[in-house]
């Protein structure tokens, strides 16, 4: 091989090189801020879940506390929501979010109750379905976010 060529091959080596290190750097940035994206999207999506959950599970529980069910179509949003939470959900969440559908309709066949329970809900636990349902959420929205 004739000496002059080894600066020539060197030089469009290197170039090359630094074209593939630019080429792989701007890709790896690209798919981590895609993938943060994404991340942030998932965690906001099951923000709106739960809080819509919580919503509609409280409504219930109010209505189910004073009467007796009437109509069963007051439960399919909620069904419609325990289903979202099946899909995006982690599996301790649906569990929680299971419990809680549960209790709504076993307060619903119950006998009603009379708004003097509500005086010490503080102390009464079975007054707060959604207690625990909170915290597994909180617990699993924080582990979304690091």
């Amino acid at each position: 091989m004739d000496a002059t060529y080894i600066p020539a091959l060197s030089a469009l080596a290197g170039s090359a090189i630094g074209a593939m290190a630019s080429f792989a750097t701007t890709w790896l940035t690209q798919h981590s801020q895609e993938r943060a994206t994404l991340l942030v999207q998932d965690r906001a999506r099951r923000e709106a879940l739960y809080g819509e959950f919580i919503r509609e599970a409280s409504t219930l529980f109010g209505d189910a506390f004073r009467h007796d069910l009437d109509d069963p179509a007051k439960l399919v949003n909620l069904y419609a929501i325990v289903n979202k939470i099946r899909l995006f959900g982690e599996p301790e969440t649906l569990e929680e979010a299971e419990r809680v559908m549960r209790l709504i309709g076993e307060t619903y066949f119950a006998p009603n109750k009379d708004l003097a329970s509500f005086a010490d809900i503080r102390h009464a636990s079975h007054l707060d379905p959604l207690c625990a349902f909170s915290t597994v959420c909180r617990r699993e929205l924080a582990i979304a976010r690091r």
